[in-house]
């Protein structure tokens, strides 16, 4: 668990509270298109800046990554949240999950407004694969504080079950009040975390078409992997970006949605 106490940058416009945030997720694949055919981090970049959002949630980015680093020409000199982040989203935080020999990966979070505080929480299942959540609090003229939890599940349903609960533990802590976004790769192709969650929160797009989105595969999306989740916010629109370029830009196909604070 790392705990971590930015220093808040200048407000966006102090005086002007803010009631729309545009937020996107995608889960990267660590930079390479399905099957790891390809590396298009830069092309991902530009797509990704091209949304304007001012959150973007990020799962299997890399920190670091040797290997890759002296194969592929290309490979940022930065980690890949900071080389994404660019300077269009000043402030960035970055939980990592996995670590190896020759680097490491987990979720991270690009931000146009003050990350005041961020947090990884462990949530892997011993002896399996490595999972956290990143939870962000987020510095937004007109609030007191606004949450931001970066979200990646597990692959197996008993482990994702208990990673629901720690996810709803760490919701019940945080103030009745705030505003809380939650948004990532559930692995939830079931919907059966979605019916545990649903009785806590509005899912975006649930709320407007029915039923969490369709966003794996990318190039023709069937499961409902991917989710945004709210509590004290409400999507004003949603979307899945299945179209290319996205679709040739990871195995999951970004959503984006409007949130109504």
């Amino acid at each position: 668990m790392n705990n971590n106490q930015l220093s808040p940058s200048p407000a966006l416009d102090g005086d002007t509270a803010v009631h729309r945030l545009n937020v996107l997720t995608i889960n990267v694949h660590k930079g390479f298109t399905q099957f790891n055919r390809r590396f298009i981090l830069p092309e991902l970049r530009e797509a990704v800046r091209a949304t304007n959002a001012d959150l973007v949630f990020l799962q299997e980015v890399h920190g670091s990554h040797q290997q890759h680093a002296e194969r592929h020409p290309d490979w940022p000199q930065a980690p890949q949240y900071e080389f994404l982040a660019d300077s269009m989203w000043p402030q960035f935080a970055y939980g990592r999950n996995a670590v190896y020999p020759y680097g490491d990966h987990g979720n991270a979070l690009l931000s146009k407004f003050p990350i005041t505080h961020y947090e990884n929480l462990d949530v892997s299942i011993q002896g399996n694969e490595q999972r956290g959540l990143l939870h962000c609090c987020l510095q937004v003229p007109g609030h007191e504080q606004v949450h931001a939890i970066c979200v990646h599940l597990g692959l197996r349903e008993a482990h994702r079950q208990s990673q629901i609960k720690l996810l709803l533990e760490r919701l019940d802590s945080l103030p009745a009040q705030a505003p809380v976004i939650i948004a990532g790769d559930f692995n939830d192709w079931r919907l059966k975390a979605d019916a545990v969650l649903s009785q806590h929160l509005v899912e975006a797009f649930g709320e407007h078409f029915g039923s969490p989105a369709r966003s794996f595969p990318a190039r023709l999306p069937l499961l409902r992997l991917d989710r945004i989740y709210l509590r004290n916010a409400m999507p004003a629109s949603a979307q899945v970006l299945s179209m290319y370029p996205w679709s040739h830009l990871s195995d999951h196909a970004p959503l984006a949605a409007e949130i109504d604070l």
